[in-house]
């Protein structure tokens, strides 16, 4: 292919193919969403600095479509029965909730620049480095590249 031919985003591929090796691997795919974004439909009740974490697991969403454009699905809040649509531009991350696992996305949608696999290990880090307390030192994603 020629350089400069225009090419649809990765970012919805990625997303389904990080769901389908979270689900295969029997854990839970976790979605971050921007929640200020245009066209994101999730109960306000639940968003945290702008950011809301979805659980779009097999037992936690029903109707779940992964599509091209937006993810949508109808899940209970509470009890209540919602139907969640978020914009594939306003996905922040794709995990695993057991391990952290998963693909974080920049904010830069107008490039193909999907982003980075997270993984939770500190597997860089001595076990026995002390945190800023003095304390253990507690695991935290980060962007493998």
């Amino acid at each position: 292919m020629a350089d400069g031919v225009p090419m649809t985003s990765s970012r919805p591929y990625l997303i389904r193919a990080m769901y389908d090796w979270i689900v295969d691997n029997n854990l839970t795919p976790y979605l971050l969403v921007d929640a200020t974004r245009e066209g994101v439909q999730v109960p306000n009740n639940y968003v945290d600095d702008g950011r809301i974490v979805l659980n779009i697991g097999p037992g936690a969403s029903r109707d779940l479509d992964l599509g091209s454009e937006e993810i949508t699905f109808s899940a209970r809040f509470n009890g209540q029965a919602m139907w969640v649509t978020a914009p594939i531009v306003a996905v922040s991350a794709i995990y695993a909730k057991e391990n952290g696992q998963g693909m974080m996305f920049s904010d830069d949608n107008d490039s193909n620049q999907s982003g980075g696999l997270i993984d939770s290990s500190d597997g860089d880090t001595p076990p026995d480095d002390d945190g800023p307390d003095g304390g253990p030192k507690r695991p935290a994603l980060r962007i493998v590249k």
